[in-house]
């Protein structure tokens, strides 16, 4: 008990000293606890969604996902014929069975050919106004569509475009373009998962999505009272006889329950991740806490010891107030953390999904598992400190607060830094040297790993030297403020470094990830300029297929010498060595796709793969597969016949565009496989007339007009729209690590706190000898700007380092070229100026403001 009241009385004491402390735990815990109630009430909004959408049973065809998933290669859904809604009606426990016809593969305009899908990635989905639609939603305003130039519109969609009753609006397909009025708004009765949803009339539906009445892509079957959903799933089976998938509502719900959870797996443990980074640097904010304290606490701890406490309770005593600093940070961060995902679900609203309140999911895990974080990791960065603490002895109430440590742990913490740093620099090498990319990510990972604890364990001992070289450049033209500056930064290298190594470990991942984007941008860009023979590249962002007439359009621009097609299928093969690979991709093209995309080849000739019969295969599976040029191999065509190609090619496999790619012409294609049933183009490539590449620009442009959904793009757009997709990325990265580089500044704010609080009568002494206010505040940012800058450079540096070795592993992908983004590193070194000068403000202020004669008689 006295060593809890002892805790509890240093802790309240110093209660202000810890506070940053205590935020910087809030903040990690806040983003864990956020992150799971955000995450688990995604899923339950779903789960809810998923079983009142389902019917009883859902009957579909043999082609359709699980998930409901409706986009066969020719753009159309999988559809069956009308007469199984009969068949169906005639099984037993059946009380009634409805087709209905939808399909995802679309894209809506509004009057001024806009794109009326979600901004926010939902599906656009367009479908026949049937019952089972009708138990969540409910017409708001207006009718159901009841003939051809009739639609209606789902209320949020509507509100984001707005679009009002009467509106005319475009429906593309594979089959064409249908216009028609809106005739009404529906309104969820359950949360909008995101999509934009339209309703046509059933026959206008068959028409506009598949092209032909009297078939449906689903029947929903509703099962009479004492009917299970498995005991009405068996009869319904029996009745047709096989060729039809049938699932109950549970096994519907679970396929997209999956599908949903799988994505949000991806997320969750993303998030987690950034967050486990935060509490990484945390971890040096309470250790340079808790040392501080304890060496300002030196003469207090001796006087206990003298006075008859143990080693043993003084380290109790240090680790018990880490406790309470956990279990306050940990309780406040797991209130926070509902707070972070009620946040989350409104910023989600904006972005075209509406979460519920109603729905928020705080598990009994969550609060369990911010606590248990909090606390554990708090107590356990306080461990080395209290340990400290222990080892004071009772003589030490007769010197000064603050006594050094000993020379042989920093010997032996610099001997260990080094080792982890060069075991870390030699694995690194390691995966420089790598001859396959998986086994050169293994050693790229124990580098990074081993040199960041290096860097951590040597940074006291870097600290003297980077330090006076910083000071040397930045410091000295600032006279005696700035050599002041620099003696407190050395005067603790332990302190320095672990409060630069906070700000390090964001800052190595941000130039780690820069390096990389920058390095895919310009080695895509390089290989574009290399291999790419064509001038326009044709295609849909949202994925839509090239239908035959925008292909047309396309041939018929002004100034266009060739177009080429390219579409993509799959097939089984069965090679010479008697193996056959399932489902294996194979790419059709025109044969002047050969001039379109210059493949490199180890044998033969690309050109001769597009002859009559014929194809080519990429080296490793040839290496795989015994082949060579002259073997044949027998390719089973998806919704085809069986071919016998012979191979004229065989293709380098260190591609970057169409890596692994095995090609055969159109031709062949459509020699074995129905014409209603070939693929639609994935791309299709356009050449201008020599000097005419402005015009046929243009003129594709407006030829396309009337097709929004596909975009034109010349090279220059190509690479600007794979920089951008880059940078989106990078920037969500960047946005998350923002987490551990704002714990990085509580930790300098925290570090230049306590410091002034330890140097009180230094102070003091050095204001009643002349020291002005100003010069006393500025000799504090400039301390703050050296010590940001320290950890700054470590991280830069290391990042680099770790950036330019994964670059070395992209490169055995084809990724070859090596780009620093100087740009990007000058701009976050200087930044991490401006953050030392604003982590600086508040302990400045509070320097300055004390009273001379007081901060002097402070003992």
């Amino acid at each position: 008990m006295t060593v809890l009241r002892t805790s509890m009385r240093n802790f309240f004491a110093h209660k202000g000293r810890m506070a940053l402390s205590a935020v910087a735990v809030l903040l990690s815990v806040a983003f864990v606890c956020g992150t799971l109630v955000f995450t688990d009430t995604m899923n339950t909004t779903f789960d809810k969604l998923f079983a009142a959408t389902a019917s009883d049973v859902t009957v579909s065809p043999k082609g359709a996902s699980d998930t409901g998933e409706t986009t066969a290669d020719n753009g159309k859904p999988p559809v069956m014929p009308a007469s199984v809604v009969d068949d169906v009606r005639k099984a037993d426990g059946v009380k009634s069975a409805e087709g209905t016809v939808f399909s995802t593969s679309v894209t809506v305009v509004d009057a001024d050919k806009d794109s009326l899908s979600p901004s926010g990635g939902g599906p656009t989905i367009v479908g026949n106004w049937n019952a089972n639609d009708a138990r969540t939603m409910k017409i708001a305003s207006g009718s159901a569509p009841e003939g051809a130039d009739q639609v209606m519109v789902d209320a949020d969609t509507a509100g984001k475009h707005d679009l009002a009753l009467g509106d005319r609006i475009g429906v593309i397909t594979a089959v064409g373009t249908h216009r028609a009025k809106l005739s009404g708004i529906v309104d969820f009765t359950v949360t909008n998962p995101g999509a934009a949803i339209f309703y046509l009339d059933t026959p206008t539906a068959q028409r506009a999505l598949v092209g032909e009445t009297g078939v449906f892509t689903n029947v929903n079957v509703t099962a009479a009272s004492g009917f299970s959903d498995a005991a009405l799933k068996k009869s319904v089976a029996t009745a047709l006889d096989g060729g039809f998938q049938v699932q109950t509502a549970k096994e519907v719900a679970d396929a997209n329950a999956e599908d949903v959870q799988e994505f949000m797996g991806v997320i969750k443990y993303a998030m987690l991740g950034f967050a486990g980074i935060a509490f990484l640097v945390g971890v040096f904010l309470i250790i340079n806490t808790f040392s501080m304290l304890v060496a300002q606490r030196t003469r207090e701890i001796g006087l206990m010891r003298a006075i008859g406490s143990s080693r043993r309770q003084v380290n109790r005593s240090v680790l018990v107030e880490a406790l309470l600093l956990g279990l306050v940070g940990s309780v406040l961060g797991v209130g926070a953390g509902v707070g972070l995902a009620v946040g989350l679900m409104k910023l989600m609203g904006v972005m075209g999904m509406n979460l519920s309140t109603d729905d928020l999911t705080v598990a009994w895990s969550t609060p369990v598992v911010g606590l248990a974080l909090g606390v554990v990791v708090t107590v356990l960065a306080a461990y080395l400190p209290a340990r400290r603490a222990g080892k004071v002895s009772p003589m030490a109430a007769l010197r000064d607060a603050g006594a050094p440590a000993g020379a042989r742990a920093g010997v032996v913490r610099a001997v260990l830094g080094l080792l982890l740093t060069g075991a870390g620099g030699l694995a690194l090498y390691l995966a420089t040297a790598a001859a396959k990319a998986s086994e050169g990510g293994l050693w790229l990972a124990a580098g990074v790993v081993l040199s960041l604890i290096g860097f951590v364990v040597v940074g006291p001992l870097l600290a003297g030297g980077v330090v006076r070289v910083l000071s040397a450049v930045l410091l000295r033209v600032f006279g005696p403020v700035g050599r002041m500056a620099e003696r407190n930064a050395l005067r603790n290298p332990r302190r320095t470094g672990a409060t630069g190594a906070a700000l390090m470990i964001g800052l190595a991942l941000v130039a780690c990830l820069s390096v990389v984007g920058s390095s895919m941008v310009a080695s895509a860009t390089e290989e574009l300029d290399k291999s790419v023979g064509t001038d326009f590249i044709v295609q849909s962002d949202t994925g839509q297929l090239i239908t035959p007439q925008a292909v047309d359009a396309v041939k018929a621009a002004d100034g266009v010498e060739r177009v080429t097609e390219y579409k993509w299928s799959k097939a089984d093969f069965e090679t010479p060595d008697g193996k056959t690979s399932k489902d294996t991709a194979i790419t059709a093209a025109d044969p002047t796709y050969a001039q379109d995309l210059r493949v490199e080849t180890v044998a033969g000739d690309l050109a001769d793969a597009y002859r009559p019969d014929s194809m080519s295969v990429h080296e490793e599976f040839a290496e795989d597969h015994g082949i060579r040029l002259g073997s044949q191999i027998a390719v089973d065509f998806a919704d085809g016949a069986t071919a016998r190609l012979t191979v004229r090619a065989i293709t380098s496999s260190d591609a970057v565009i169409d890596q692994g790619a095995m090609y055969t012409s159109i031709d062949t294609l459509a020699t074995y496989v129905p014409a209603d049933r070939i693929p639609l183009d994935m791309l299709v490539f356009a050449s201008a007339k020599d000097g005419q590449e402005a015009t046929a620009y243009q003129s594709l442009k407006k030829a396309l007009d009337d097709y929004p959904q596909y975009t034109v793009r010349d090279q220059t757009d190509y690479k600007e729209a794979l920089k951008d997709q880059i940078g989106q990325l990078l920037n969500m990265i960047y946005g998350l690590l923002a987490l551990a580089i704002i714990v990085a500044v509580l930790g300098v704010v925290n570090t230049l706190a306590l410091s002034v609080v330890e140097r009180t009568r230094e102070i003091g002494l050095m204001r009643a000898i002349g020291l002005s206010r100003r010069q006393l505040r500025r000799m504090i940012r400039l301390e703050s700007v050296v010590i940001a800058l320290f950890g700054a450079l470590l991280g830069l540096g290391l990042g680099m380092g770790w950036g330019a070795t994964a670059q070395q592993l992209l490169a055995l992908e084809g990724l070859t070229v090596l780009e620093i983004p100087w740009a990007t590193i000058g701009g976050v070194f200087i930044g991490s100026a401006f953050v030392g000068l604003f982590a600086a403000l508040v302990p400045a202020f509070r320097a300055g403001r004390m009273n001379v004669l007081n901060a002097i008689a402070t003992e």
